[in-house]
């Protein structure tokens, strides 16, 4: 049985549990072990304050309960497509971070502008896959924001 808690906030935090249960008649089996709870977290998509112009966005985690003290934290950087209306995914980053955020326990994805002379919609999906623990396939998404950087 998964168990899913999601946590709605300005950040777009989402809060994720997973644990399994025991199939009927299993008494004399091992406990399953205790799920992993944590908050997956990102800023918005913003342009970032190097040259040259790019669309930024961090991924992060913090650990709540359970097992886990690193996570392989994967950001999508994504734009709505204007030919389509679809959300394409421009460029992907990942890292091996603790819990906690801040400038080095997250990952970064980046993509150089096209143009600054028109407007796209943006933002990032998040994914936290703890390290040797069991967890949630849902991802995370911030909310949309328009800048003017083109994506394609």
């Amino acid at each position: 049985m998964r168990k899913f808690i999601v946590a709605a906030a300005a950040s777009s935090a989402l809060v994720l549990a997973f644990g399994a249960a025991a199939p009927a008649g299993a008494a004399e089996q091992a406990a399953p072990p205790e799920p992993g709870v944590f908050v997956t977290n990102g800023d918005h998509v913003h342009i970032s304050s190097t040259a040259p112009a790019t669309a930024s966005a961090h991924g992060w985690w913090k650990k709540i309960s359970g097992p886990g003290t690193k996570a392989k934290v994967t950001i999508e950087l994504q734009a709505l497509d204007y030919r389509d209306n679809k959300w394409k995914t421009v460029a992907t980053g990942s890292k091996t971070v603790k819990s906690g955020g801040g400038s080095v326990n997250r990952a970064n994805a980046r993509k150089t502008c096209t143009n600054r002379v028109m407007q796209v919609k943006w933002r990032s999906r998040i994914d936290v896959d703890l390290i040797g623990v069991a967890d949630s396939p849902e991802k995370a998404i911030t909310a949309t924001k328009t800048l003017w950087c083109g994506a394609f």
